[in-house]
């Protein structure tokens, strides 16, 4: 599913294909049979993360974007340095969440995959938000 939804992306040489890769790993470990999320989520996170960065690379005026990893602190950058709009209130939770997820798979601290699958079906929203904006 992802990586269709990130099909212009496949095999480019920068940040949208890192974002293509992440969500090739996240369809495959879709397909199998892991109990923890903390796979899912790193490779989701790292998805929005680099769609993000490119989206500021490629859109804003200085074409430039922060080392954060933040979900959020990204979203709000892109609102600030180019034309998207969003309601950055209705996703800011599901980023905060889909954010620290991705922290703690780093530390192999247990992670509420519950609801991380809630944030990601919140997320994945503004992802369409957000191709479609690449697409304008």
């Amino acid at each position: 599913m992802y990586a269709e939804y990130f099909k212009s992306f496949e095999n480019v040489e920068n940040l949208g294909g890192k974002a293509w890769q992440h969500a090739m790993n996240v369809d495959f470990v879709e397909q199998m049979p892991i109990k923890d999320c903390s796979l899912h989520c790193f490779h989701y996170q790292q998805m929005f993360e680099m769609l993000f960065k490119y989206l500021l690379e490629a859109k804003s005026r200085h074409s430039l974007y922060s080392r954060t990893n933040k979900l959020n602190n990204l979203l709000e950058e892109l609102i600030e340095y180019t034309s998207f709009r969003t309601d950055k209130t209705k996703y800011r939770m599901s980023l905060q969440v889909i954010t620290v997820c991705a922290e703690e798979y780093r530390y192999n601290f247990l992670i509420d995959c519950e609801g991380y699958r809630d944030s990601v079906q919140i997320a994945n929203k503004l992802l369409k938000e957000l191709l479609a904006f690449n697409e304008a």
